[in-house]
This record gives structure tokens, C-alpha cells and sequence, in this order.
């Protein structure tokens, strides 16, 4: 059996995305990688939609606020791997990727079903990343 992948390469201004100030994303930026700077803002997630997903990198040390992904309901769950332990995410509506504490190279990825989004990351740092509900 024979299958014919086709692969493209890489284009920053298509795969890329840099964030530097609140945000509210759209389906039309799924599956960008969210690229976050060293101050940290709030980021909008938009209504679970399946097929949705989002990955955040850390590309500086934040260095004056916490970066938060906020869903307008407590819909993540999830865990992340933080310096070597799992952090769970269980009807969640914030992620705070900490300041001075989530560093260059940490990530946390969002992928949604349709009525739910999914976390996964991996931060070093002990408690460079924390879930939330209000």
C-alpha cells in the first residue's frame, strides 16, 4: 500500500505568530504556534470548536506579568508535565504561564473536540505553570 504525503516547508508568516499584547484568537490562527514575549498578557480562547488547536512557546523569560489563556468557560482539562511533575487541569478556564517562572522553550499546547479543550505542556520550572477555574 502506497501513501502520498506531501510535505511543505516551514513559512513564519504562515506557521508563526508573535504575541505581544492581549489577544483574542481566532479559528483562523488554529494551529499557529503562538510565539510569547517577555511581558506577559492575556490571551482569549475562542468557543471550543473541534479540530481547534493552539501551541504557545515561550520565547523569552517573562520578566513583568503572568501570560493567562482564559476560556470563557471551565472547559480545559488536561495536564501538563512541571519540573517533572504532573500538573492536572480538570474543568479548568485558566492557564497562568508564571512569571520569572515560564522560560524560554516551555510550551503548552491547546487542541480542542468540540466541547472541551485539552492541554499538554511542558514547563521546567516548579510552578511555571498553573490551571485555574474562577
Amino acid at each position: 500500500m502506497s501513501t502520498n504525503i506531501q510535505y511543505r516547508d516551514l513559512d513564519a508568516a504562515v506557521d508563526y505568530k508573535a504575541l505581544s499584547a492581549d489577544t483574542t484568537l481566532t479559528a483562523s490562527e488554529s494551529g499557529k504556534v503562538l510565539l510569547l514575549d517577555a511581558i506577559g498578557e492575556a490571551i482569549t480562547l475562542p468557543s471550543p470548536t473541534a479540530g481547534l488547536n493552539y501551541k504557545f512557546l515561550c520565547t523569552v523569560t517573562t520578566v513583568t506579568t503572568d501570560w493567562t489563556i482564559v476560556s470563557a468557560t471551565d472547559v480545559i482539562y488536561g495536564s501538563a508535565q512541571v519540573a517533572g511533575a504532573v500538573v492536572a487541569a480538570s474543568a479548568e478556564n485558566t492557564i497562568t504561564l508564571v512569571v520569572a517562572k515560564f522560560l524560554p522553550g516551555d510550551w503548552v499546547t491547546l487542541e480542542s473536540d468540540g466541547s472541551s479543550w485539552f492541554v499538554e505542556g511542558s514547563v521546567v520550572t516548579t510552578a511555571g505553570c498553573t490551571f485555574t477555574a474562577p
